[in-house]
């Protein structure tokens, strides 16, 4: 064989071998939120439609700061109104759960409900004084029995049942909800970490991918949270509480709920 034969066979079993691979191994990409429009757009989100990445971050962090806080005595009657069951107005629906307890069950014992930090408290040591300790976008009702074994966990999938809450599961160091509050979980998270950037008395929370954060004001993991943002989309419910927590008590909105598909955006 001559050699400028051999060298247009290697080029025929290059190519090939290129087409081979390409079909051995198709690009996988996940299937971003839908992109959504609100009344809210030519408004209040006005300054960040069209941004993306750390410029509708910023713009979003700008937005959402302008807000009221109130105290963490006043959270227990703010969830009886953010967290009302839509099917009986006397109670309250349950993170985790989905369970409908009466309104005057919160408290501290078992069978109680009380208010669940969803960014925990330990991740940059906040506290329960007005700010990010009282935030009622990630304050939710929670029984008394799952909080305490929701902990201060990061996210992740997998572990044991949960008991008392049904489709949750839990190890040592991450909780994963059941899926109708998974992408509640997700958007509270980041809606925390664009609010609270460090330029005010709070440190600066982040997402990352560790699920043993403890102290630090991080939280993980994001890779799943992402997931669970598309998983399961904003509900009725979702939508009621960003419009009473904006109109009624912070005056400021978690822009996840109302665009799912900037968390894409920004991370």
């Amino acid at each position: 064989m001559s050699v400028a034969h051999i060298g247009r066979w290697k080029v025929w079993v290059s190519a090939i071998a290129a087409t081979l691979v390409a079909l051995a191994l198709p690009t996988v990409t996940a299937t971003p939120a839908s992109a959504t429009t609100t009344a809210y757009d030519s408004t209040y989100y006005k300054n960040a439609i069209g941004k993306t990445g750390t410029s509708l971050k910023s713009s979003l962090h700008t937005i959402i700061s302008s807000q009221t806080k109130i105290s963490y005595d006043a959270v227990w009657n703010a969830l009886k109104v953010t967290d009302q069951d839509p099917s009986n107005t006397n109670n309250v629906v349950l993170l985790y759960s989905g369970v409908s307890r009466s309104k005057s069950l919160n408290g501290g014992s078992v069978g109680n409900w009380n208010r669940e930090h969803v960014w925990a408290q330990s991740h940059g040591s906040f506290g329960t004084g007005a700010g990010p300790g009282t935030d009622l976008h990630h304050l939710r009702a929670c029984d008394v029995q799952v909080n305490s074994t929701r902990g201060n966990k990061d996210w992740d999938l997998g572990g044991s049942a949960v008991s008392g809450a049904g489709g949750s599961y839990t190890d040592a160091d991450s909780f994963e909800p059941r899926n109708a509050d998974k992408g509640d979980v997700a958007r509270m998270i980041l809606y925390m970490a664009v609010r609270y950037e460090g330029d005010d008395a709070f440190a600066d929370l982040e997402p990352n991918e560790s699920t043993s954060n403890g102290s630090v004001p991080f939280h993980g993991r994001l890779a799943i949270l992402k997931q669970w943002n598309e998983q399961d989309p904003p509900s009725a419910f979702e939508e009621r509480r960003n419009d009473v927590i904006f109109n009624s008590y912070q005056g400021n909105r978690n822009p996840f709920i109302d665009h799912p598909e900037w968390i894409e955006a920004i991370w």
